[in-house]
């Protein structure tokens, strides 16, 4: 009887998982494994909002191999050690992984190749639509501009969507520990877990992601993305189900999960890029901590910023748009340093992802791939735009709330109790354009 052991890592699913489904197809028995790694915390990443939904979500995978037959078998340690130790205890062929993109993740997987040799496969096309690398120009090892990767990415041929194994049957006196418990940061945080995750998807509606993806107040993004992070859905089955439901909406959408590939790509090739700068600003930063302290606690005198930050607070996610212009407030209103920001962000995100997050910071900041370095969000444009008549903003921030239309975004002129802006409304102009020239 064969055994083959599924390693899951960040694709804690059932549904198009080519890891499982390779497992399952090869050998009689499967061991799915995952083990919880301490240097995740020591290198600062177990933050407690995603520490409480990964507990989620291996709860969640074992309650759903567990209808089919199997279990999932927790370990803490060394992956690599724990892995080789599983593969002996069950006297497993083969090893599945997916392939990752971060240093963390190479190092990983060089470890597992050490340690197992030619039992270790490897599986792309996991963690994102395309594999990194699949698709380059001409004489490069990868894209530093989108709108040429995604021509060729709309193009470029695509892995078979794989429907969840009926039954699986998994060797006996396994030895394993406890599912892991956290308390997170945020009172709000989604739960974690394939079903929710495909619950959110069923619930979400495509059709309007269009029109309303940068509407504050109708909040009408996907919230998808922590399950895209964790890999409770498969980025390869959301494009082939957005692509078979058509519309504005769903191309639109769809085009969120090319960007998403872009940054694994350029981070897969530039692994520095998480750290370093992309494009050099020749480090035109301000140093202010009680600047940086009052952007964090949403308390800058700009209530459109403030909100974003407070949502980010409770939630632990924050609405798209409202990522843009927090960030362009911090790097190209108050002209601080984009890894600053970006920490700050990572110790809060559900869906903390390296390479969108710090890539992201990076295209705000105009140190990243973005054509246009020099661009500026000017807050109270951003907020006469995207929340007209500031419902956003009385959400999250209540104190403001008695203030009539679009004045919210002006509590200066009404509201003097509220924080002084860190930024004199009058000398906004020449503060963003200085940050103009500085890109």
């Amino acid at each position: 009887m064969t055994v083959a052991v599924a390693l899951f890592t960040q694709d804690l699913r059932l549904h198009d998982n080519p890891v499982l489904h390779t497992a399952a197809r090869t050998a009689d028995q499967v061991v799915p494994l995952f083990v919880l790694d301490p240097d995740v915390a020591a290198v600062g990443f177990a933050a407690p909002n995603r520490q409480a939904f990964l507990a989620d979500c291996l709860t969640d995978l074992d309650g759903s191999l567990r209808r089919i037959g199997s279990r999932l078998v927790l370990r803490h340690g060394d992956p690599a050690e724990h892995t080789a130790r599983v593969a002996t205890e069950t006297g497993a062929d083969t090893v599945h992984v997916a392939a990752g993109v971060s240093a963390f993740a190479r190092r990983r997987e060089t470890r597992l190749r050490r340690l197992l040799g030619g039992r270790l496969h490897v599986h792309d096309a996991v963690l994102t639509v395309l594999p990194p690398g699949q698709i380059t120009p001409v004489g490069r090892d990868h894209y530093t501009v989108f709108t040429p990767y995604h021509r060729a990415w709309e193009q470029a041929p695509r892995r078979t969507v794989h429907g969840p194994p009926q039954h699986l049957q998994t060797p006996d006196g396994i030895a394993g520990t406890q599912p892991p418990t956290a308390r997170p940061h945020s009172p709000a945080l989604p739960p974690g877990g394939e079903r929710a995750a495909r619950e959110q998807w069923r619930r979400w509606d495509i059709d309007d992601y269009a029109d309303l993806h940068n509407d504050l107040a109708a909040d009408a993004t996907s919230r998808l993305s922590p399950y895209l992070h964790f890999g409770c859905l498969s980025a390869g089955e959301l494009t082939a189900r957005a692509l078979k439901h058509g519309g504005q909406g769903a191309a639109a959408f769809v085009r969120q999960l090319a960007w998403r590939d872009f940054h694994h790509q350029l981070l897969a090739a530039r692994p520095q890029a998480a750290h370093r700068d992309h494009r050099s600003r020749d480090g035109h930063w301000h140093r202010d901590e009680r600047e940086a302290e009052d952007w964090r606690n949403g308390r800058t005198g700009y209530p459109i910023v403030d909100a974003g930050m407070r949502q980010l607070q409770h939630e632990g996610w924050m609405h798209n748009r409202a990522r843009l212009i927090t960030a362009s407030f911090l790097t190209k209103t108050l002209h601080h340093d984009w890894r600053e920001g970006a920490a700050h962000f990572l110790r809060l995100l559900v869906d903390g992802d390296l390479a969108n997050n710090q890539l992201n910071w990076q295209w705000v900041a105009g140190t990243g791939t973005d054509t246009r370095p020099n661009r500026v969000l000017n807050p109270l444009r951003q907020a006469d735009r995207y929340d007209p008549d500031g419902t956003y903003v009385r959400r999250w921030v209540p104190e403001l709330a008695h203030l009539p239309g679009t004045l919210v975004h002006r509590p200066w002129l009404l509201a003097p109790d509220y924080p002084a802006p860190l930024v004199a409304p009058e000398n906004l102009t020449a503060r963003l354009r200085t940050a103009r020239a500085l890109a």
